[in-house]
């Protein structure tokens, strides 16, 4: 996970989180529609170097167990995986044309899109003309117009 210029940057990314990928993916599908390229997802999980076969399976079924919890189990649960090394969950797409292969980082287009600077420099500054702060909103139509901007740039850099 990236670092944030302030607490309030955190913020701000953790209300645009969610509608970024659903842009971002939205986008992507227009992208994929209208050329030559074959999209697929890839969802992993990268665990810290520490973590052992049996932390990482402890984790796994905690998750899973999150699902199902009562609102007091649920609290016990996630103090336990604050107890376990966490994995960076990493979303890809996968693209192929012909012989051609490339991958993008959905997660680092969302975090771009986020950022005042269009890239992933850390630490991240939020560009809050993406949000409607007089009534805590996510201004969709600047967001949209963002996140087509950035998919069509990462389509364009294919090789």
């Amino acid at each position: 996970m990236p670092q944030f210029a302030t607490a309030q940057d955190q913020r701000y990314a953790q209300a645009l989180m969610q509608p970024a990928l659903i842009r971002i993916i939205d986008n992507i599908r227009k992208q994929l529609e209208a050329s030559d390229w074959k999209g697929s997802y890839r969802d992993d999980m990268r665990w810290p170097a520490e973590a052992t076969a049996e932390q990482k399976q402890q984790y796994l079924a905690l998750q899973d167990m999150l699902e199902t919890a009562t609102p007091e189990e649920y609290d016990q649960i996630q103090a336990a995986l604050s107890q376990l090394p966490s994995p960076e969950h990493l979303y890809t797409l996968c693209l192929t044309k012909e012989e051609q292969q490339q991958e993008i980082d959905v997660w680092q287009l969302c975090y771009r899109l986020c950022n005042a600077t269009d890239t992933i420099d850390e630490p991240i500054t939020i560009d809050t003309q993406l949000l409607d702060l007089e009534i805590g909103e996510v201004n969709w139509i600047t967001l949209d117009q963002k996140a087509k901007r950035l998919v069509e740039k990462a389509f364009q850099s294919l090789v």
